[in-house]
Parts: C-alpha cells; structure tokens; sequence
C-alpha cells in the first residue's frame, strides 16, 4: 500500500473573480468545478487543474471576500512548484506574467512569481511525471503548465528526522529537509526550509492544506495507519468528488488524505466542468440563497463559446 503522490493543493483568496482570472486566463488552466465549502457553504470553493481534472494537476481556492493578505510562517506551506516542459517555456511565462502586470524572477532553472494575492509559486522544469495539460488559446502546448511537481513549508527544524512521513506515509527522505513521494505513475517533491522569524498567519494568499492521492481501497487503510502513529485523524468525509480524511502533521501543515474517485465529472458533462455552480447534496436546500449571496464568476470556457457562436 502506498500513497499515489500528490492529489491537490488547497489555498485562501480574498476575490473570487480575480482568481478565475489569473488561474483560468493568465495561467491557462482549466476551470474544472465552480462549487462551494462543505464546511462553511457561504464560501465558494474553485477548483482548477488539467483537460480532466486529475489528481496531481488540482489547485483550489476558498474565497473569503476581501480577507486581509496572510503571511506563511512556521507548519504552513510558502511554495507551490508546478512543471513545465523545457527551459524555453520558463521563458515562455517570464514573458507572458511580465506583460501581465505580474513580475516574474529566473532563479537558474526555476521561475518564481506571486499571483494577485501574494501567493509563491516556481515554474520548474518536469521530471518525469506525466504531463497534466489543460488547451487554452493563448498557451502552446509545448509551454503550458502540466502539473504540480511539488511544495515547500516551513518548519522551526526543518533537516531533523520525520517519522510520520517516512515510516508511515512512505516518502523518502532526499536529506535536508527534502523529501520524495512516488505513486505508480507520478511523484511530488515535500520540502521542509527554516521558518521566518515573524509567526505565520492564515488570509488571503496562503495555504490551507495540501493532499495526498489514494486508491479508494486503501482509504481506511491509511486512517487506521496515520492514527496508529498518533494522529489525530477526522472521520472520513464525503467531498462529492473524492472522499477525505485530515490530520496535522508534527511540523504544523495540514495534510489530507483524498480517494482518486468519483472525480469531478460525476456531476457534470466533461466538455462543461465548472462551468455551472454545483451545490453539495448537503447544502442543496441552500441553492437558492447562495445563488443570491455567491459573486457570480463565469467560467472562460463558457465565455469563449458564446462569444464564438455570436
């Protein structure tokens, strides 16, 4: 039994629009689920990644209107790594987030930038995953992103050993506080650096949780595993799309454990993911006050075909 690498990163912004925007648009990923937060249902949960929307490939976003900018400090992730095909499309991206507004910084093979909210990412080149691509017309496939490749938290000591991660979850320790996860098909890179000085704080901008892929059969499996290694672990939860247990690791960082299936097309047409709010069977009698309440955010995708058939 073994964890499958990474299934998804999840984040906190303040603008739900925005988000679409630069994810959807500047980034060219593709929108695959416009829903909203099982635990507080007044805040949207959006959702991007590849064509399918497979795991390895998804960031989400809770949107909490005009929440003040956090800052990622000790047991919180500061660095999301995504893949890309080949030097020249690192520069293909220093070139498109510059004429973007955004400001882009080469550091050898890595491309660093912050999104809108103050969010860190580096553009790295792919090793060996399979690419996760997501089509968008102002993006080549030879440049777009094709997935996370990995993330990096701080921690207050961050080379010392991680029991949890290497005798329970099975990552290898890579030596000063790096570590590789390998599923059948893909791995992800999980870094620990040495924590800033100032204490982190949760807002716009940050990490809430990062999650880890399994195969549905092993779900409980792992439950049993991580509160045998003295966890506190949640029950399981049905998120509609992927079934999930949480605990926090020793160093701080929320971790998920998320099945592989049902996938985000359980409830939509392929061809049309995310492009309709879908509203957890949980939360259905509330459709009609958060149609009300919820910003409404348009898919691109959709956008693009109307304005194609007008």
């Amino acid at each position: 039994m073994r964890l499958e690498g990474l299934h998804h990163v999840t984040m906190i912004t303040g603008d739900a629009r925005r988000n679409v925007e630069f994810y959807a648009e500047v980034l060219g990923l593709r929108m695959v689920k416009k829903t909203v937060n099982f635990d507080q249902p007044d805040a949207y949960h959006l959702y991007f990644g590849d064509e399918e929307g497979t795991p390895g490939s998804i960031l989400t976003w809770f949107e909490f209107p005009g929440a003040w900018r956090g800052r990622a400090g000790a047991g919180m992730i500061h660095t999301i790594e995504l893949g890309v095909a080949s030097d020249r499309a690192l520069g293909f991206w220093a070139e498109r987030l510059e004429r973007h507004g955004y400001a882009p910084e080469r550091r050898g093979e890595r491309l660093r930038f912050e999104d809108y909210d103050g969010l860190a990412f580096e553009l790295v080149v792919a090793a060996g995953n399979p690419p996760l691509r997501a089509d968008h017309p102002e993006v080549p496939a030879e440049h777009a992103i094709l997935g996370v490749e990995g993330a990096r938290a701080y921690a207050p000591d961050p080379g010392a050993p991680h029991p949890l991660l290497t005798d329970t979850l099975g990552f290898t320790d890579l030596g000063g506080g790096a570590y590789r996860l390998d599923g059948d098909e893909r791995h992800v890179t999980w870094t620990y650096d040495a924590a800033p000085a100032e204490r982190g704080r949760m807002g716009a901008g940050t990490v809430h949780h990062i999650a880890w892929a399994s195969r549905d059969e092993d779900h409980l499996a792992w439950q049993r595993r991580a509160q045998n290694a003295g966890q506190h672990v949640t029950e399981v939860r049905d998120r509609d799309y992927f079934r999930s247990i949480y605990f926090r690791e020793p160093r701080g960082v929320l971790f998920e454990i998320a099945t592989l299936s049902p996938g985000f097309a359980v409830d939509e047409d392929p061809g049309r993911l995310g492009e309709e709010l879908r509203i957890p069977a949980m939360h259905a009698h509330l459709r009609e006050r958060l149609e009300r309440k919820l910003t409404p955010v348009e898919n691109p995708r959709a956008r693009r075909r109307q304005a194609a058939r007008a």
